[in-house]
């Protein structure tokens, strides 16, 4: 049978996205950093074997010394009232009633996906997963939930386009362009945006603004897929720069590299 040591009263919520915390309803329940671990890794690992989760706490002990470790651990946090794991079988997972951020960020992802629009999408997931924490399995899903708001964000920046409502959309884009300034599918997003809005001068600039950023911090162009966004609008530029020469003393206007093949 499973057994729980959750009290009556309040829920509990575990939040991660951040840094550890572990509240009664407001008030926050002290955890030993070597406890944290556990629960954190119960939480991102649900339903895992004792072995699982051992082998992911302790990597470099035996599997005996793992197992012995986490027995102990289980058995020191069932002495707090509010214990938030229950156990089934050789399978441990969070009681049910514990809300944790990250399920709400995976959720939210999920109803962005089919088409909603969340009013919680813009701030989820803003920070990292368990910042200053350096285990494999943290650094593993840091970056598996990192990608999932960056694809979050532009799947929801895509949908408003989709729909015209340009403000909402570029607001999403904008939003992932500063969660990761150097990918290019949220710069790709806002020209498409100020192009659909008829702001050909904000299009090229944004679009010169990032290629100055990668060629400085990568010495790479953008992508032809890119590129081939502001084709229409850059020819003639293109075509005067090309029948103007320069006036003296002055540098040269930007061109946009061609793309090789």
């Amino acid at each position: 049978m499973p057994t729980t040591g959750r009290p009556p009263g309040p829920d509990i919520s575990l939040h991660l996205l951040g840094g550890f915390r572990l509240l009664h309803g407001d008030t926050p329940i002290v955890v030993p950093r070597g406890l944290q671990r556990v629960i954190a890794l119960i939480a991102l690992r649900p339903g895992a074997t004792r072995s699982h989760l051992a082998g992911l706490l302790w990597p470099d002990a035996p599997e005996d010394k793992a197992l012995s470790s986490l027995r102990t651990a289980l058995w020191r946090l069932r002495q707090d009232p509010c214990c938030p794991f229950t156990t089934a079988g050789d399978t441990v997972r969070l009681d049910p009633v514990v809300r944790v951020d990250v399920d709400a960020l995976v959720g939210t992802a999920a109803r962005v996906r089919h088409g909603e629009d969340p009013s919680a999408a813009l701030a989820a997931g803003r920070h990292d997963l368990l910042p200053g924490w350096y285990d494999d399995w943290v650094l593993a899903d840091r970056e598996r939930l990192r990608q999932l708001r960056l694809h979050m964000l532009e799947d929801l920046a895509g949908h408003h386009l989709a729909a015209g409502r340009h403000g909402e959309a570029l607001q999403a884009a904008l939003e992932a362009m500063a969660a990761e300034p150097l990918r290019e599918t949220p710069h790709r997003l806002v020209v498409r945006i100020h192009l659909a809005e008829g702001n050909a001068f904000e299009a090229v600039h944004a679009f010169y603004v990032y290629r100055d950023l990668l060629l400085r911090e990568l010495r790479l162009e953008p992508s032809a897929a890119m590129t081939a966004l502001l084709d229409d609008t850059l020819a003639p530029i293109r075509d005067a720069t090309r029948e103007r020469p320069d006036p003296p003393g002055r540098p040269p206007a930007a061109r946009v590299a061609p793309q090789g093949g």
